[in-house]
């Protein structure tokens, strides 16, 4: 006696899957209390809560707006400038912590954390510049720095991790968009700054920085968690779950604000605001950070007429039947049995978080790329030590341009009014670089098999012009270097962090997506603080001290000398950076040139007890892809 699958088999066909479900008005639908509570609790409310956690997550990035106030409040020079910066950086990128944290609790315990740390480290660096507290040493400014900085990667890796994992087949795209939205948060802050402190006191800047994200990250700490991969319809088709579509409304929508953004920045430059208009033009950026919630809105609909659906076609299935089946057909169904479902115990090397010992066993042993690696295992390995080279010679040379934006336009003689232009437009070319790299390296993948490594390799080279246009200071260059270095800084780091989880897996990508954001802090000491701050200071000791600040004089370098020889560096070191990442192009490229996402679908079908034709064998190629590419 064997089970009959062909009559439910036979209801799940093309033309039954694509008819309406039953007529429901979908005003009254979206107007339910139930249907609230399925937008609150469901997949895609997580990726607009994430949303603006990220875009409210950026702060570090518009340091060079209040540097100067930093620097001429503290009586600082410009090496001890960068020191800050360097722990700022530190703190920015050292996810570690949070990263160990997210594997043993739920996300909202890491953005918690995270919010408490943000308002307690700005509010501390607040008092300290607007003198409503004694000056304190260098060290305590450091750490209270570093302790705001830090609270960026605890919700990098509570709300961008989860939604990788919960989109683990448009993880290019989820890191393009959320990270774009971290690189328009800058561009954000300077809007809400004009807003509701007028643009005239930069220390109420810091003050934005210390209660804002603390305040967003609160309000949705608890929509923020993992979901489990769904299954397939009935049918094969795909599910309004994981859809892709909502992601490209989300960029349409990103789009619309960043080109907001980029007209509020050149008006402003022309026009004198008063404070009642930058409150006004801040309206509409409210209304464009919101909107995404109207594209959740619109696919949890979707989802709700796909469940009716199904729910249509099971009842109108008829129930199952017995068949007598001969001696043949019992041999022929037993022979290939399905395999086990995904949950199968895991084994010693995917499976050792708490089991030092395991570990340690297996850190030179590890699976094949695209399987899951244990965090020692991904630590020794060769390719996240190429990347990690890669990545601190890119980054740390973008951001120490970043950082030093506003005494480079300083040194160049361009107004302040022109400096906050330049941090804007770093800003607005950031966001463009994130969701150009995210969107356009998936879609590349997708359909030509390009390896994300490769592209990453093209952005370090295209870098390099942005440091030569900063070294050679010609009139006006500082506008075209700001683009060029915004876009490459921003298309880094999508395209490091997805390497990172197709090389190494997701198990434990909360930990190993903060490992690779390590490269930047140390980046960020050897060309910001060992290579850009000692050969600014030198150049200043050589013309004099000019201008007082913090009760003392401040030393200010003047003209194309200040920052050629850095940059000269950094473009050299950006160039090391790029061949070293052909290393690992060289490494992943049979990886690359395979299905790299063929474990997920597999795993979706296996939801469903069809598994297709020839997985063992697929999975076989991603074996010798891994150990031999």
């Amino acid at each position: 006696m064997v089970f009959d699958a062909g009559a439910a088999g036979m209801m799940s066909s093309p033309a039954s899957s694509s008819a309406p479900p039953p007529g429901t008005n979908p005003l009254r639908v979206i107007l339910t209390r139930g249907f609230a509570r399925q937008v609150v609790t469901g997949r895609w409310f997580t990726v607009f809560a994430s949303l603006l956690i990220m875009a409210a997550s950026g702060a570090t990035y518009i340091f060079g707006t209040y540097s100067g106030t930093l620097k001429s409040s503290l009586g600082y020079d410009q090496r001890t400038l960068n020191t800050v910066s360097f722990f700022k950086d530190l703190g920015a990128n050292l996810g570690v912590f949070s990263g160990l944290i997210n594997e043993v609790t739920p996300p909202w315990v890491v953005l918690a954390m995270g919010a408490a740390m943000n308002l307690f480290g700005y509010l501390m660096v607040y008092l300290a510049v607007s003198g409503r507290t004694a000056k304190p040493p260098l060290w305590l400014v450091c750490l209270y720095i570093f302790a705001g900085a830090n609270s960026q990667s605890f919700a990098n890796t509570g709300a961008l991790v989860t939604c990788v994992k919960n989109f683990p087949e448009s993880r290019g795209v989820v890191l393009g968009i959320l990270k774009g939205f971290v690189g328009l948060s800058g561009a954000v802050y300077t809007q809400l700054y004009l807003a509701f402190y007028g643009g005239d006191d930069p220390e109420s800047l810091i003050l934005l920085i210390a209660w804002l994200p603390a305040a967003v990250s609160v309000v949705f700490v608890h929509t923020i968690r993992y979901m489990p991969y769904p299954r397939r319809r009935r049918g094969g088709g795909g599910s309004q779950e994981t859809s892709s579509d909502p992601f490209f409304c989300f960029l349409y929508l990103s789009i619309a604000l960043a080109c907001f953004l980029l007209v509020m920045i050149v008006v402003q430059r022309q026009v004198t605001f008063s404070r009642p208009a930058y409150g006004l033009a801040a309206t509409p950026l409210l209304i464009l950070l919101l909107m995404p919630l109207g594209v959740v809105v619109k696919q949890e609909y979707k989802i709700f007429r796909e469940r009716q659906l199904d729910a249509a076609l099971i009842a109108a299935s008829p129930p199952p039947t017995i068949a007598v089946a001969d001696h043949v057909q019992l041999s022929s169904k037993t022979e290939h049995p399905l395999p086990p479902p995904a949950t199968t115990p895991a084994t010693p090397s995917t499976s050792c978080l708490g089991k030092f010992g395991g570990c340690v066993k297996t850190m030179f042993h590890p699976p094949a790329r695209g399987e899951d690696h244990t965090i020692l295992q991904a630590l020794v390995s060769i390719d996240m030590l190429v990347l990690f080279v890669a990545t601190i010679c890119g980054v740390g040379g973008t951001l120490t341009a970043i950082d030093n934006m506003g005494q480079i336009g300083q040194s160049l003689g361009y107004p302040p009014k022109s400096i906050n232009t330049f941090v804007s437009l770093i800003s607005i070319w950031n966001y463009a670089g994130r969701v150009t790299a995210g969107y356009a390296s998936e879609a590349a993948l997708a359909r030509y098999r390009f390896p994300r490594p490769l592209l990453l390799t093209l952005v370090l080279l295209l870098a390099c012009a942005g440091h030569l246009l900063v070294a050679l200071g010609a009139p006006g260059s500082l506008y075209a270097a700001s683009v060029v270095i915004g876009f490459c800084f921003g298309a880094q780091w999508p395209l490091v962090f997805a390497v990172i989880s197709e090389v190494f897996g997701l198990k434990y990508y909360s930990t190993l997506y903060n490992l690779g954001g390590m490269a930047s802090p140390v980046g960020s000491y050897l060309l910001n603080v060992r290579v850009a701050g000692r050969l600014y200071d030198a150049q200043a000791e050589r013309q004099g001290d000019v201008g007082v600040g913090g009760g003392k004089q401040e030393r200010v370098c003047l003209g194309v000398e200040c920052f050629r020889r850095s940059f000269l560096i950094i473009t050299a070191a950006t160039v090391l950076g790029a061949a070293v990442s052909l290393v690992l192009v060289w490494r992943t490229w049979r990886f690359y040139k395979g299905d790299i996402y063929a474990r997920f679908r597999e795993e979706g079908e296996a939801g469903e007890g069809r598994l297709p034709v020839g997985r063992v064998g697929a999975e076989e190629e991603v074996a010798v892809n891994g150990r031999k590419g």
